[in-house]
């Protein structure tokens, strides 16, 4: 890896993984979505000479093709994330996740691109069947955005098989840590208590999950990018350790001192049949072809989380009394 573009590099793991490649000497050119107040996202702030940002729009097949020109490897993560807002907006998450991967790819394949990694989810397994949750398990779309995140993947992968483009579908488990948005449950919480609620707005508690500090799933990403033996594959990047919802709640509480209790909002409960009730992943995979391992426990993790969210003027940039789609 030289010279690399990583889309969605404003976003919560795009801006760290951002970072790491810097870290590892690359020249990076970083995808902020286009907007007219010229705001990188959590790109901002972030300098470094081997750094060059662009804003624009993973949609646009034209903008595409000129954004991989000169690139050996591609990391895509742009996409529209947000389970809530996609029972609203639907019709955008194809654009977004399916059409814009698209687009990535045929400019990829176009340019003569090295290697390409396409973000997907694990929310593409649904309700584990078994577990741990290996790249062999069914996929069930139990969502609109995990609908597109299936079909995402099936386009990335199409082009390795009809095309020979290097592709490989990279399967992060529930990523957490400093800027994730508080539309997710664990800066959600967190930002809640920080800001003096102690009747704190949750949804459904009984679900389990399996969380990956953002550090490890971005040296997850990169160790993926350096393995020939990736290429044509699905990988999760999994602790394959899981947790409930409410442990993992009491043990933010607990970290941080504080007395509260839960109250159920039901604009935070997914439709009964989309709600994912178990996830537990598989890291066999990753470990035989790269040996990465999670290096940070949830506790620490957690900590890290916390101590960055109530920080300096972070807790400004979020707002615990709107429950955020």
């Amino acid at each position: 890896m030289k010279n690399v573009v990583v889309t969605g590099a404003d976003g919560f793991i795009g801006s760290h993984l951002t970072e790491a490649l810097l870290r590892e000497g690359c020249n990076v050119t970083a995808l902020a979505q286009y907007n007219s107040f010229n705001n990188w996202g959590w790109l901002e702030g972030i300098s470094h000479p081997q750094l060059r940002v662009v804003t624009g729009d993973v949609r646009d097949p034209d903008f595409c093709r000129t954004l991989v020109e000169g690139a050996d490897t591609v990391f895509h993560l742009a996409a529209l994330i947000a389970i809530p807002y996609s029972y609203v907006a639907p019709d955008s998450y194809v654009d977004t996740n399916v059409k814009g991967t698209l687009n990535i790819c045929q400019a990829a394949k176009a340019a003569g691109t090295q290697r390409l990694l396409v973000t997907s989810t694990s929310e593409v397994y649904g309700t584990a069947r078994y577990v741990p949750i290996d790249e062999h398990h069914p996929k069930q779309p139990q969502s609109p955005y995990s609908a597109t995140k299936i079909g995402a993947d099936a386009i990335a992968l199409s082009f390795h098989n009809a095309f020979g483009l290097n592709v490989s579908v990279v399967r992060p488990f529930n990523t957490y840590g400093p800027r994730q948005s508080d539309r997710a449950i664990i800066p959600s919480i967190i930002t809640q208590i920080a800001s003096g609620i102690r009747e704190i707005k949750v949804g459904d508690l009984s679900p389990t999950r399996d969380f990956n500090y953002v550090e490890d799933t971005c040296r997850g990403f990169v160790a993926i990018a350096r393995c020939n033996d990736a290429a044509g594959e699905e990988i999760n990047i999994a602790t394959q350790r899981e947790v409930t919802m409410e442990t993992t709640l009491k043990t933010i509480a607990s970290l941080m001192g504080a007395d509260v209790k839960w109250v159920t909002d039901p604009e935070r409960l997914r439709p009964s049949t989309s709600e994912v009730f178990r996830l537990l992943g598989s890291n066999e995979k990753i470990k035989r072809l790269t040996g990465w391992q999670p290096k940070v426990s949830l506790e620490e993790g957690l900590q890290k989380t916390i101590d960055w969210i109530t920080s300096g003027d972070n807790l400004k940039n979020y707002k615990p009394n709107i429950y955020s789609r």
